[in-house]
């Protein structure tokens, strides 16, 4: 029989690559999206035997019971991402990123997989030469980091679980962001030749979000062995600081200018290296390059303008 994974959040920058990375591996996918950015970016799937869409709010009990109805495994998407949104709304973010997974892993049977997507964000910001692993000390900063502490503490308790911290994604995507920070840059560096950059000794970790895709597969594939871990999920030779990062955009498109801000801060100050070692042990390594990522943003941007997919 074919395994069905429910996937909520499912039209988002990460769900819309998921859903046809799934359906390739040979998943049936139940999708779940309240579309509140009207987007449109699951029509190609609409014709995929195994496809199935369900429009609805993933804080409606009912909703997530019927959802959970004869699937497998749940992937956990739905969420509001980034601490400036969740630093806008808390009250909202505490309902979508928190609470509706609690009742999620609350409603579902023991036997129905969680495949949990977190973030890096919450180890926060670390000392200058640490190395974050999986057991290293987490302090989220952020209200979005806290929330999906919570969350991860949460689905870990309830047995049957796996939690990925992943880093900072990047890439095109069907439903495309232009705030994660490769985006951003790549973005700006096309659009206004120049890229400005705050705390710009601030590091962070980065994986192509075909990659996170790959690698939530590959967890429902390698549940037996990697259920009740926690993974680090990143690019290892992407480790560097925001500074660097806008420098190896730069290199990409000519005239670029990087000014390095000498006033105000980023009022995100989570700063961390990033270790991806334990995931690798488990048959599991981003493999598509930060440079092969910045020139497949130059093209994304040469077709849509900000307006038809900024994140707002």
């Amino acid at each position: 029989m074919t395994p069905r994974i429910l996937v909520t959040g499912a039209a988002g920058y990460l769900g819309s690559v998921l859903v046809g990375r799934l359906l390739d591996g040979g998943f049936a996918v139940r999708a779940v999206d309240a579309l509140i950015y009207g987007q449109t970016s699951l029509l190609h799937y609409c014709g995929q035997a195994g496809f199935e869409f369900v429009r609805g709010d993933v804080r409606n009990e009912d909703l997530v019971q019927q959802s959970l109805s004869a699937v497998d495994a749940i992937v956990p998407l739905a969420a509001l991402v980034g601490a400036p949104v969740c630093s806008r709304d808390p009250w909202s973010a505490r309902a979508v990123n928190f609470e509706a997974i609690a009742m999620l892993a609350r409603l579902r049977s023991p036997s129905q997989l969680i495949v949990f997507p977190n973030t890096n964000s919450i180890y926060g910001h670390t000392a200058s030469g640490s190395v974050c692993t999986e057991d290293s000390p987490l302090a989220p900063v952020s209200v979005y980091a806290q929330t999906k502490y919570e969350a991860e503490q949460t689905v870990l308790g309830a047995g049957n679980s796996l939690s990925l911290r992943m880093a900072t994604m990047f890439g095109a995507s069907a439903r495309m962001r232009t705030d994660l920070l490769v985006n951003d840059f790549v973005y700006s560096a096309c659009t206004a030749r120049s890229i400005v950059v705050f705390d710009h000794t601030f590091r962070r970790n980065f994986v192509h979000v075909r990659d996170a895709a790959d690698c939530i597969t590959h967890c429902l594939e390698n549940a037996g062995d990697m259920a009740g871990g926690v993974y680090n999920l990143g690019l290892d030779e992407s480790n560097l600081t925001k500074g660097e990062l806008a420098m190896r955009v730069a290199s990409h498109v000519p005239g670029c200018h990087v000014e390095l801000a000498q006033i105000e801060t980023d009022p995100d100050r989570r700063s961390y290296t990033i270790s991806s070692a334990a995931l690798a042990g488990k048959g599991f390594v981003a493999r598509r390059s930060l440079d092969a990522g910045i020139e497949e943003l130059k093209t994304a941007f040469e077709m849509w303008p900000r307006s038809r997919f900024g994140n707002v």
